[in-house]
């Protein structure tokens, strides 16, 4: 069985745990006999794993026609969609409704491309993210072409338009693969050219995959789609070498780490204030915000406002190895996203034996038995929970010995093997 499939990043060029999944579960289809996948993203590097896949580069391919029409209702025909915006899909809710208000439509385009013909994708979030989603799905459709293939899977909303535009031309059946929903990223107040998007992709779906029944039950009832056609597949943890090398930190004090996107989605706040009144509580002690986002500056603020920034660091974008020593250098790791479809991070730092805290509002709660679980906005609770872990070894030690032991126990193989029974359920309907 040869699958086309579709993201928007790879590893090790990576924003979020979008890459990062995409790798695992090609990684885990590579250990199946019957499967062979052409991964395509926007943009290639040529420094990519391609260990168990093809991967093609959308802007290596020239661009055959360069005059292009768009329906927004019907996405039939060529398509093309101009935004004048700088809309990114971890944006705040604020952002996507100013920036939609200056939002162009144009029926026809001229594209402009390289002197090789192709388009320069620049395979980013960045100003022109909306036009790449489109330029990328006219190039979907010629690898539709090129390429033999018994099955589409696109990955996320970025690359519904370019599964969509490849089931098209070839009438191959579409598996979509939802990692997460703009009402995760927006708190609800989603944006509206976003949902169509993700909405189309839905409704033109064969079948529908998500990484958890939290997200499940939002495609069935925020996007009407039917219980049948939707089926969960949770994520899992690539093993690694280094995620037991545990680092002598040089000061005796505490490390309680927060790894992720700083934005709305993910409780930045509730980690601060958590942390202020830890340090009430003790003193040896400090807090890691690793990550980058919208309300990094916000956070800076609030912890220099509440007197603590003497006892926090804020890191940045942390990738590859940098997060295993991230995670070695820690003695709590915690995740209190508001909405987490999945939420791959604690499984790596279960990985390296550190106990965790997660929020009841994350997919990942879902399956794991020895983290503890809180609201994201139960304050005092999430305190509670850090200063026990911090003083009472014997705890720590339990839940990060069965913590590692369970990580380890959660492998891509079988979350491929679980898609692989999709595609051959579909391919059977069909």
């Amino acid at each position: 069985m040869k699958v086309l499939m579709f993201g928007w990043e790879f590893p090790p060029h990576i924003s979020g745990g979008l890459g990062t999944a995409c790798y695992g579960l090609t990684k885990g289809m590579s250990k199946i006999d019957d499967l062979e996948v052409i991964f395509v993203v926007p943009k290639a590097y040529g420094d990519e794993d391609q260990e168990a896949i093809k991967l093609v580069g959308a802007g290596n391919i020239p661009l055959k026609v360069t005059k292009v029409e768009y329906d927004q209702t019907t996405m039939k025909n060529l398509q093309y969609l101009e935004v004048d915006s700088k809309l990114v899909p971890y944006s705040t809710p604020e952002e996507y409704f100013r920036m939609r208000n200056d939002r162009r439509f144009g029926n026809k385009h001229l594209v402009e491309v390289g002197d090789n013909g192709c388009i320069p994708f620049s395979g980013k979030y960045g100003d022109n993210l909306f036009t790449e989603i489109y330029y990328y799905s006219l190039i979907a459709e010629q690898i539709a072409s090129m390429y033999d293939f018994d099955i589409i899977h696109a990955h996320d909303w970025l690359a519904y338009p370019a599964g969509m535009a490849a089931k098209r031309v070839s009438g191959k059946p579409l598996v979509v693969h939802v990692h997460a929903t703009d009402f995760d990223r927006s708190g609800g107040n989603v944006n509206p050219a976003v949902y169509n998007i993700e909405r189309a992709g839905l409704d033109n779906a064969d079948r529908i995959i998500t990484v958890s029944n939290l997200t499940r039950d939002i495609v069935i009832n925020k996007y009407g789609q039917s219980p049948m056609k939707v089926e969960t597949v949770y994520n899992a943890v690539e093993p690694n070498m280094k995620a037991l090398n545990r680092q002598k930190k040089g000061f005796d004090e505490k490390v309680v780490t927060f790894l992720g996107r700083i934005t709305m989605q993910k409780g930045p706040e509730f980690f601060i204030e958590a942390a202020y009144k830890v340090l009430k509580r003790m003193d040896n002690v400090r807090f890691v915000m690793a990550g980058s986002g919208d309300m990094m500056n916000k956070m800076i603020e609030r912890a220099a406002s509440l007197g603590i920034m003497d006892k926090f660091h804020f890191t940045g974008f942390l990738r590859g190895d940098a997060v295993f020593r991230m995670f070695n250098y820690s003695d709590v790791y915690i995740m209190p996203s508001v909405s987490e479809p999945f939420g791959i991070s604690p499984l790596e730092a279960m990985q390296s034996g550190v106990p965790v805290i997660i929020s009841k509002q994350s997919g990942v709660s879902e399956i794991l038995k020895h983290a503890i679980k809180i609201d994201f906005w139960d304050i005092d609770k999430m305190a509670n929970a850090i200063y026990a872990l911090l003083n009472y070894p014997s705890l720590a030690q339990t839940i990060g010995e069965n913590g590692l032991k369970e990580a380890n126990s959660l492998r891509w193989e079988e979350s491929a093997k679980h898609v692989y029974s999709i595609y051959k359920s579909v391919l059977e309907n069909k």
